[in-house]
């Protein structure tokens, strides 16, 4: 008798757990699909997931919970689709590659993934460290550390002396090996089809590829392009076969144009794409991910003496100066455009400074929202997962003090960050 009454009292408690709602009241609402402001809205959220959203203030029961922000204007969790977890870039960057502990890293991605969650970021594509990202990742989803959803490309893969040989710069016996495969660094297709078999195996989600140089490393060339399109589609072809996408690093056109042509899922900021390039991409459906705020911070850090050696000064003013100009064309000529920022070049929490460079370019703000909402959650895959306010999709929700669509620079001030039904800040 009494095991029966604890169990009957257990069953009650439980069901009573699973029965509560949250109830979101919302004054404003960007629902990450239309390009009309909803006002007066109350979002539904049962455990992980939206399961209602009713016009008109709704209470609930009794029993349900109450979040009031009728002063504020709510959108989906937003997606940042190029950064860095492991790193923030400082002049000592150089040195730490040779200081640092994978240990090291872990503590300080740790505070960088929370520092991108509580600006608002539920979602991020990292796009390549040591492989410390593939634990990270993990850990957020055990919920260890607190940190936005991560889809990661564990090592990104370059050819020898391209943008991610980290011997690149440095005397030959600077390194106890030569850099091949098992660092990402790989020459033509068998080699390349080890590598992405290689970071596959570890657990990367997505695959990250350099198809021209690059600014922070110690090249002489940041644009020229590296692999052939035959190696990029060997690329392409072995990631699908497990059902991955791949991401392309590409700054020179020529680059830009092999990458597409060879079937990337996105170019990452896209520096000196032409027309030709443009008119590619529209034709494959190639998303331009732009990451304008990295190309802005590494200009603005080569003009501090002795910031960067002046190798990588040179890049970063030849380079770093043209993003925002170039996206700017490439949203007009209508290629597709996700929200990026390479976030890691600089300071991580600051990547709504995106949104106000996008609008600067000529992107209306509701494009933009949807660049880093719906348009981000497609480039990614997980439009069924997050990406919108929508029935049945992930409890992914922020909300922001004033109007984005009147002021864009408001994106700075998220003041309600909800992942996964989860609150995070209130």
């Amino acid at each position: 008798m009494i095991k029966k009454f604890y169990f009957i009292l257990l069953l009650f408690f439980t069901t009573s757990a699973f029965a509560q709602k949250t109830y979101i009241q919302c004054g404003k609402l960007i629902d990450g699909i239309s390009n009309t402001v909803q006002t007066e809205v109350t979002i539904v959220v049962e455990g992980h997931t939206i399961t209602d959203i009713k016009k008109g203030y709704i209470a609930g029961d009794a029993g349900d919970k109450l979040i009031s922000l009728k002063d504020k204007t709510v959108m989906p969790g937003l997606i940042d689709c190029h950064v860095h977890l492991e790193s923030q870039f400082s002049k000592n960057t150089l040195l730490e590659g040779f200081t640092l502990t994978d240990a090291d890293i872990a503590y300080h991605a740790a505070v960088y993934a929370k520092r991108t969650l509580m600006a608002g970021f539920t979602t991020v594509r990292d796009c390549g460290g040591t492989g410390v990202n593939i634990s990270l990742r993990k850990a957020v989803a055990q919920g260890l550390v607190d940190g936005p959803r991560i889809i990661t490309a564990g090592r990104a893969i370059s050819a020898s002396g391209g943008h991610m040989d980290n011997s690149v710069g440095f005397r030959d016996d600077a390194f106890n090996h030569k850099m091949g495969p098992d660092d990402g660094v790989a020459d033509g297709r068998d080699e390349l089809i080890k590598a992405v078999r290689l970071q596959i195996k570890r657990g990367s989600d997505v695959i990250k590829i350099a198809s021209t140089g690059g600014v922070l490393d110690l090249s002489e060339n940041g644009s020229g392009a590296e692999f052939t399109i035959d190696e990029i589609k060997a690329v392409v072809e072995t990631a699908k076969d497990y059902g991955l996408r791949v991401a392309c690093h590409a700054h020179g056109a020529e680059g830009i144009r092999r990458a597409i042509l060879g079937g990337v899922t996105s170019i990452e900021h896209g520096t000196f794409m032409n027309e030709e390039d443009m008119e590619l991409a529209k034709k494959y459906g190639t998303y331009l991910v732009p990451t304008i705020i990295a190309g802005k911070s590494v200009a603005d850090s080569a003009k501090i003496p002795g910031y960067f050696p002046p190798v990588i000064a040179r890049k970063a003013m030849e380079v770093g100066t043209q993003i925002q100009a170039n996206f700017g064309k490439a949203y007009k000529a209508g290629v597709k455009i996700a929200f990026g920022t390479d976030a890691g070049v600089y300071a991580h929490g600051k990547n709504y400074k995106e949104f106000q460079y996008m609008v600067e370019a000529g992107m209306p703000p509701m494009e933009a929202i949807k660049a880093a909402t719906t348009s981000a959650a497609d480039l990614l895959g997980i439009s069924a997962e997050t990406g919108s306010i929508s029935k049945g999709l992930s409890a992914d929700i922020i909300a922001v003090d004033g109007d984005p669509l009147t002021d864009i620079k408001v994106m700075k001030n998220v003041t309600f960050v909800m992942k996964e039904g989860k609150i995070y800040n209130q």
